[in-house]
């Protein structure tokens, strides 16, 4: 194993006696039960080999680091040969598919393969990012916010850390973040390896990538052949990656210990009980019912015609699946029973605390987030509605991006907005640049969407919405902009973008007018926020953080950030709902018995005629008690050689109140078995070249 050190603090806290005992214990009982996903800097390898008889090593560790890949938007890969040769799942990359196909060329329903290296497409504003590099930098940064609140706190935060990223160097192949663990608690400075140049080498018929669509999302039994395939390049050519994850002659069984290397977006698993009631009150109950209505709206567009079908068929996929995961989330804290658990957890730590004289002093944190919460709710439908993702994305977020660019490009690097620092703009100009189909209908619907629930929830009589409105209906103005700007020209961007505020200010296009007549606007609730919100929940949260510190230690693994974590944990079923117990492996011959003919599952006709050369018998999906969450998608699943037995793809429905906690008796996470993935690749699509270069790979 080829391995690169990674250079950190261990961190010791001293574990407060007496009175926390129980608490104590129960952590230990929970890490028991394969709660956890940890950063390889603080991995419990100890508790591993007890439990397990197998204790990672650092070199074992930092191999699988080097092997895993976080890809920027959303999910996780890794590598899998030494020609930088990439495994993800497919709906990591069917953002790529969609990208390069055409309305006649169509390879989101009928697969990509690249026959010849030279065939592998590029795949546009994609990146993938390789940690190696982990230093703790809390010192420097709670020093620079020290003694300062709200806004003045918000921007020596954000000052510190452009300054630790442009430490980094100005390499665009360098990227750094500053991570906070424990909601503050801890500071680090991620150091990533990263790559723009990014190339589709395979990807499956959707409909067997997402076999059983919505009904089986967040289920098991599964049957998804939810794979893609990418290749990191460098200088034009395949990168050369040394560590990668050797693929498995075996594949697992039922009780083996498993591993899964990957970037877990997020869990709120250290939120106080204030802030789950808000998330409970007044966070679900908005965005649940919006979120079902645009469902309604995207199910609509797509029975325009197949063209319509075709460009929506991403955006209901996600939708879909944001809305399943939601519920889930908010069934999780409507449970009184688990609510009851969360409570007595934080009433303990409460008590600990207070009893303590060292600490006592943050006892108050929790009280001062349940007051910054009453804030959060006069603030929470306006900050919403003004932050919400279409102003990020398509051809408004493209025109917002160029009008703060022009501004935020002219200030010092300390001062600017995080996402207009150096290194940022990395990706600013990548996407701006990036030539990307726009479907001005889809993107019509989606403004007019947006713009109807700002009126609707801020009311006609708001001075924003009369301002962004003026004489227009939401309908009429979404087709005005979208019809007469022409920012779907990559070559106007970045001519915009190149030509800084002067061409800005010079631009009649519609939509930037439209973008710089409504920025103050929307910087102004951003800013309000982050000072009365944000900043003062960063302190009362790093009080807490501390004080957690002081009864656990890192015994108990930080919230999830979209950083690199590994989870541990064991192939095994459960019991559903009803008490029936549920095997940890389906088949491949029970995805051809679960197909109908009729989507979602109805099987492309190349796995149709491939049936009978199938070993039928082979595993298909598998569940494990891998503690994962949103983000996880495409990690790998590994043994303890570090050998790929699976690829994560999704959890069961218990795991969706993962968020908030893990539930050991029945939360599972979702892969594609690693024989089912060389079967297909070999059997039903012929892919040779790849199969060969996986199989040489692993014999090395």
């Amino acid at each position: 194993m080829n391995s690169m050190p990674m250079k950190h603090k261990q961190r010791k806290f001293a574990v407060v006696l007496g009175g926390v005992v129980l608490l104590c214990a129960a952590w230990t009982q929970l890490a028991r039960a394969d709660e956890g996903m940890w950063t390889f800097d603080n991995f419990p390898s100890k508790v591993v080999g007890e439990k397990y008889g197998f204790t990672p090593s650092q070199a074992w560790l930092d191999h699988v680091r080097l092997s895993s890949l976080r890809i920027a938007g959303g999910c996780s890969a890794s590598f899998i040969s030494p020609q930088g040769l990439v495994m993800t799942n497919h709906h990591c990359v069917v953002d790529c598919v969609e990208e390069i196909s055409t309305p006649k060329q169509n390879f989101v329903d009928d697969g990509f393969v690249a026959k010849k290296e030279a065939e592998e497409r590029k795949c546009p504003a994609f990146e993938l990012d390789q940690l190696v590099e982990i230093r703790d930098v809390t010192a420097e940064v709670q020093g620079a916010m020290a003694g300062k609140t709200g806004d003045a706190a918000n921007k020596a935060l954000h000052a510190k850390e452009a300054e630790l990223q442009q430490s980094c160097g100005s390499d665009a192949s360098v990227r750094c973040d500053v991570v906070a663990l424990y909601h503050g608690g801890v500071y680090d400075l991620y150091h990533y390896k990263r790559y723009n140049d990014v190339r589709l080498v395979f990807a499956p018929e959707f409909w067997v990538a997402q076999f059983g669509g919505d009904p089986d999302n967040f289920n098991f039994p599964r049957f998804d052949f939810d794979i893609g395939l990418l290749r990191a390049y460098e200088g034009g050519k395949p990168a050369a990656s040394p560590d990668y994850l050797r693929w498995s002659k075996n594949g697992s069984k039922d009780g083996d210990l498993v591993f899964v290397s990957g970037n877990p977006g997020g869990t709120s698993r250290q939120l106080t009980m204030a802030e789950l009631d808000f998330l409970r009150d007044k966070v679900f109950p908005f965005v649940l019912p919006e979120s079902a209505e645009f469902r309604g709206e995207l199910e609509q567009f797509m029975t325009r015609g197949a063209e319509q079908a075709r460009e929506a068929n991403d955006d209901l996929f996600f939708t879909e699946n944001s809305f399943k995961a939601n519920v889930g989330r908010q069934g999780a804290l409507l449970d009184g029973q688990f609510m009851a658990i969360k409570r007595e957890q934080e009433n303990k730590l409460r008590a600990a605390v207070a009893a303590d004289p060292k600490i006592a002093g943050d006892a108050s944190a929790w009280d001062q987030i349940a007051q910054i919460e009453t804030v959060r709710a006069q603030l929470y439908t306006r900050r919403t509605k003004l932050t919400d993702r279409r102003f990020r994305s398509g051809l408004l977020g493209w025109a917002m991006t160029l009008v703060r660019a022009a501004t935020e490009r002219g200030k010092p690097n300390t001062e600017r907005l995080p996402e207009f620092t150096d290194q940022s703009l990395v990706h600013v100009q990548q996407d701006l640049s990036a030539a990307v189909p726009v479907y001005k209908d889809l993107e019509e619907l989606d403004l007019a969407f947006l713009l109807t629930t700002i009126r609707r929830d801020l009311g006609t009589d708001d001075p924003f919405v009369r301002k962004m409105l003026g004489k227009e209906s939401p309908e009429e103005l979404a087709h005005r902009l979208i019809s007469e700007t022409h920012l779907e020209d990559p070559k106007l961007r970045m001519e915009l973008y190149n030509g800084g505020e002067s061409a800005v200010a010079k631009s009649n296009d519609p939509m930037i007018l439209f973008a710089a007549a409504i920025n103050g606007d929307l910087l102004a609730v951003r800013k309000e926020y982050e000072s009365r919100v944000d900043a003062p929940t960063r302190t009362a949260t790093e009080r807490i953080a501390k004080a957690r510190f002081a009864v656990y230690g890192t015994s108990v693994d930080p919230d999830a950030t979209f950083t690199a974590r590994l989870s541990y944990g064991s192939v095994k079923g459960f019991e559903d709902a009803e008490g029936k117990f549920v095997e940890p492996y389906t088949t491949m011959g029970g995805l051809f018995e679960r197909a109908t003919g009729a989507i979602p599952y109805k099987l492309p006709e190349s796995w149709v005629k491939a049936k009978s050369s199938l070993n039928l018998s082979l595993p298909m999906n598998l569940s494990t008690t891998n503690d994962i969450i949103g983000g996880n998608s495409g990690s790998p699943l590994i043994d303890r050689e570090a050998n790929v037995i699976g690829l994560i793809f999704d959890g069961n429905i218990f795991s969706l109140g993962g968020d908030f906690g893990y539930d050991a008796k029945q939360n599972r996470a979702v892969a594609v078995d690693s024989r089912a993935l060389l079967e297909g690749l070999n059997k039903v699509y012929h892919f040779q070249r790849v199969v060969e270069e996986i199989e040489a790979a692993a014999k090395k």
